[in-house]
C-alpha cells in the first residue's frame, strides 16, 4: 500500500509538471516566442510576485478599472471647470469609466478611459481610437488630492487631440507593437526595426513593468525549472547579481535617464546586461547637463552627487528594491546614508536648528529635498493659478534652502 501511495504521488507530480511546462510552451507572447509571460514566474518566485505587483513599476500602466484609478468619480468632486458654458465630468457609466465634455449644460461627447499612466504620485489617462492613442485632457494629482490637467493642456479649452506615441509606452509598459510576432524577439527586431509603424495594436500592450522587462525573455528559463526542479542557480536567465556596475546601471537608466537622447534602437529591444550606448546617443552639451529637471531623469541627478562619483559600487538597487517601493519613511533612507556616513560633519547652525535624532533620521530630507519640476504643470478647476509638479531630487548635495 506504501508502495502504490508512493508511486501515485510521483505519477502526480510528474503530471504537475508535464501541466505548467505545456501550459509555458502553449503561451503566445506579443514579444516572441521565446518569452514566457509573468504568470509562469509565480509557481517559483511567489514572493517577489506578492510585492511587486502593489509596486509603481508594476502599475506604471493599468487597464482603467474602478479599482485601478485615482481620482473621484462622486458629484462635487468629479468636474472640471473651463468656463461658465463648459465643464468636464468623470463619470461612471455601465461599469465604464468616461470624461464627458458639456457646453451649455447638454453632452457633447463621451471619451472613455481606456488606459491609466502612472500611480505613485498623479496619473494620466488616454483613449483608443482606431490604432492610434490619445490623452485625456483631465488627469489627477495625489498632492492636491484632485482632478487637474495634463500635462501641456490649456485650462481654458477642452482637447482631446493629443496623440500620444509609441515612446512613452516604452517606459510605461512592458510592450506594445503593430501586430504580434511568431517568432523570437531577436528576429522579430530585425524586421520590425525602428518601429516606423505609427499604428499601435492595443491587443499587444502588456501593462506596466513586468518580470521579463528586467530580466528579459524567460521560455528557456522556466522549460530548464520545471524540468530539474532542484537547480538552485538560474539557469537561461539573466542575473542582476552577476552584472557588473555599469550593467545594472544601465538597466534602470533605459527609462531613468531622461528622453532627450537621440534614439537608435527601441527601448523594448533592450535586454538586461546590454549597454545602453548601443541604443542612445548624447545630444545635450555639457552645459545643459548641470539642469536636470527633478523629473524623469534621476540618474542625470544622480551622477552629479559626489556619493555616486566616489563611490565604486552605488548604483540605483542601492537605495531601492526594484521587487517592491521603498516605504514613504525618511529613516528608511536614512539608515542606507549613515551605513556609508557613520561620521557626519554638520554646521554649528545645523545643529542648532534640527535635533540630533532629526539628522540621523531624516537625511533625505536637507540632502535630496522635494523640488518643483520646471517641465510639469497643471492647473485647477476655475483657477488661474499655475501648479507645480513636486518630486524628491536625486542629487545628493547641500543644499541652502529646503522646501518643507
Amino acid at each position: 500500500m506504501k508502495k502504490a501511495l508512493t508511486l501515485f504521488t510521483l505519477f502526480a507530480l510528474t503530471l504537475l509538471l508535464i501541466s505548467c511546462k505545456n501550459e509555458a510552451d502553449a503561451y503566445i507572447d506579443p514579444r516572441g516566442t521565446d518569452y514566457a509571460g509573468s504568470e509562469s514566474c509565480i509557481q517559483c518566485h511567489q514572493q517577489q510576485h506578492e510585492t511587486s505587483i502593489l509596486s509603481a513599476h508594476y502599475k506604471a500602466t493599468l487597464p482603467a478599472t474602478q479599482k485601478n484609478i485615482l481620482g473621484h468619480f462622486t458629484n462635487g468632486k468629479n468636474t472640471f471647470v473651463y468656463d461658465k458654458n463648459t465643464k468636464l465630468v468623470m463619470e461612471e457609466r455601465n461599469d465604464s469609466l468616461y470624461q464627458v465634455l458639456y457646453e451649455n449644460g447638454k453632452e457633447v461627447k463621451a471619451y472613455p478611459f481606456d488606459v491609466l499612466f502612472g500611480f505613485k504620485h498623479a496619473q494620466t489617462s488616454g483613449y483608443w481610437k482606431k490604432h492610434n492613442f490619445y490623452e485625456l485632457p483631465i488627469s489627477y494629482y495625489k498632492s492636491i488630492n484632485n482632478w487637474a490637467t495634463s500635462p501641456d493642456y490649456s485650462a481654458a479649452k477642452a482637447d482631446f487631440s493629443k496623440k500620444i506615441q509609441r515612446e512613452c509606452f516604452s517606459c510605461h509598459s512592458s510592450n506594445i507593437g503593430s501586430d504580434y510576432v511568431t517568432t523570437s524577439s531577436s528576429e522579430a527586431y530585425n524586421y520590425m526595426g525602428m518601429e516606423v509603424h505609427n499604428f499601435m495594436n492595443k491587443n499587444t500592450l502588456i501593462y506596466g513593468i513586468d518580470c521579463e522587462r528586467c530580466h528579459g525573455p524567460a521560455k528557456e528559463h522556466v522549460r530548464t525549472h520545471l524540468k530539474f526542479p532542484d537547480l538552485k542557480e538560474a539557469q537561461n536567465m539573466v542575473s542582476f547579481a552577476k552584472l557588473n556596475r555599469q550593467q545594472r546601471i544601465d538597466a534602470c537608466a533605459l527609462c531613468h535617464s531622461g528622453n532627450d537622447k537621440m534614439k537608435l534602437k527601441s527601448r523594448f529591444q533592450f535586454k538586461p546586461g546590454e549597454s545602453l550606448s548601443g541604443y542612445f546617443q548624447e545630444n545635450r552639451s555639457p552645459k545643459d547637463t548641470l539642469n536636470y529637471d527633478v523629473h524623469g531623469n534621476q540618474l542625470g541627478l544622480l551622477s552629479q552627487s559626489k556619493c555616486f562619483q566616489k563611490s565604486q559600487t552605488m548604483d540605483c538597487v542601492t537605495c531601492h528594491n526594484p521587487h517592491q517601493d521603498t516605504p514613504q519613511k525618511s529613516i528608511s533612507y536614512a539608515k542606507i546614508c549613515m551605513s556609508c556616513h557613520q561620521s557626519t560633519q554638520h554646521k554649528a547652525v545645523t545643529l542648532k536648528t534640527i535635533s540630533k535624532s532629526g539628522l540621523m533620521n531624516n537625511c533625505v530630507e536637507c540632502h535630496m529635498p522635494i523640488q518643483d519640476s520646471k517641465v510639469i504643470r497643471f492647473q485647477q478647476s476655475n483657477s488661474s493659478t499655475v501648479n507645480s509638479y513636486s518630486l524628491r531630487t536625486h542629487k545628493i548635495a547641500i543644499y541652502p534652502t529646503v522646501k518643507k
